[in-house]
């Protein structure tokens, strides 16, 4: 690990961890640690990798601190799922989040690397998704709450996403011969797509059940205790509900910065601007923050400008209106964007500035904040930059 002192904080996927993780951080405290920096991995992370990832972004940071800052780190290690990007990709390493699906995890990964022409191949890829995400198609007490892209024709399906794939660069327009053979192009980030439908629900659930009453048990036990949260990605998300988890009357949290957020950026919003009726599934949890929730987005993230959109619109999103897949991507459509791609939107009060506006003049000290990075962040993973670091540390008001 690149910083000291460093703790790991671990979940099971029901936001579960072993016993004694806050007084771990209470000891911290104890010793003199003032300000507490969590970062949170995204999905897609194995443990191992999770822990490089957290040393890598941890980094710099200790360089950037004012003298007279006791700063400690804590990393957030959860299940999150991990895929490998070969040729033929070993989807099986799912297994290791999902042991009991493996039977179904093993067909899907047949399917995937013979890409058969019938249409009967599809009709099963689509029958493996559901079960591997435990979506039942008949008998759901609420329709909307079904992903649509796992109960549509997923020929269809898997047709939107390989053209979607095409039109942002991601792959070819060649290859895979033709007919339905070329949609299994698609069907590989359909896939991705239904892992993603678990781990959105999955980090949600860690954040609000686990990390946010964890937080308030450390609260308790040492009020002094700034607490800074970092996530990215999806972990973004868990360390945002891990607000709606903090017990009432109970304010650790001095900063929340979100790096290429996966989650709609609409989450903070008291009204949604297509339908006034409704508001985020965060509203006004920005102000449980004691300082700045910072939104750091880049327009070079494909992940979060192409695929999020179209997958939003087809899983009903729940800060989104009803999706069709009759429709393309729907990129354009404010609907269904993501918070890593365009920051934090429909919160009146809410400021944006540019990177270079933020490195030379801080970040403000309250409210929500955009911060666009394009000039540095160039992919959705592209997270272990100094600059990014400079962003939270201002954020925490705790650097030089």
């Amino acid at each position: 690990m690149s910083v000291e002192p460093y703790r790991e904080i671990t979940f099971d996927k029901d936001g579960d961890g072993p016993p004694g993780q806050a007084s771990e951080l209470v000891a911290l405290a104890r010793r003199g640690v003032g300000d507490l920096v969590v970062f949170a991995h995204g999905w897609n992370n194995s443990p191992s990798g999770a822990t490089r990832l957290c040393s890598d972004f941890f980094e710099p940071f200790p360089g950037l601190l004012a003298p007279g800052v006791e700063a400690g780190y804590a990393g957030v290690v959860w299940p999150s799922m991990m895929f490998t990007d070969e040729p033929v990709p070993d989807y099986r390493a799912l297994v290791t989040v999902l042991p009991e699906k493996e039977p179904v995890i093993g067909r899907l990964t047949e399917l995937l690397a013979a890409a058969p022409p019938e249409e009967e191949a599809f009709a099963e890829f689509g029958a493996l998704l559901r079960e591997l995400t435990e979506v039942g198609v008949e008998g759901v007490a609420v329709p909307e709450a079904v992903p649509e892209f796992l109960v549509a024709d997923p020929v269809e399906v898997c047709a939107l996403f390989t053209e979607a794939l095409e039109s942002a660069g991601t792959v070819p327009a060649e290859g895979f011969g033709g007919g339905l053979r070329k949609y299994w192009k698609g069907a590989k980030e359909v896939l991705r797509q239904a892992t993603y439908y678990v781990m959105k629900k999955r980090a949600g659930r860690v954040g609000e059940q686990g990390l946010g009453p964890l937080l308030g048990e450390v609260a308790r036990a040492a009020p002094g205790l700034r607490v800074h949260l970092v996530g990215h990605s999806m972990g973004a998300r868990l360390v945002a509900y891990a607000l709606r988890g903090l017990p009432a009357g109970v304010r650790p949290v001095v900063s929340l910065t979100l790096l290429q957020g996966s989650f709609s950026h609409y989450a903070f919003a008291a009204r949604l601007p297509h339908d006034p009726g409704r508001s985020g599934s965060l509203r006004d949890l920005q102000h449980r923050v004691r300082g700045p929730v910072v939104a750091c987005y880049s327009r070079h993230d494909t992940a979060l400008g192409v695929m999020y959109p179209l997958a939003s619109r087809l899983a009903n999103d729940s800060e989104s209106l009803t999706g069709t897949v009759s429709g393309l991507i729907g990129a354009d459509d404010p609907r269904w964007g993501a918070i890593g791609h365009d920051g934090v939107r429909a919160v009146p009060e809410g400021v944006r500035r540019g990177l270079a506006d933020v490195l030379r003049e801080g970040v403000p000290g309250s409210g929500c904040v955009s911060v666009d990075v394009a000039d540095v962040v160039r992919s959705h993973s592209d997270i272990c930059r100094t600059e990014l670091a400079r962003v939270v540390v201002s954020a925490a008001r705790t650097g030089r």
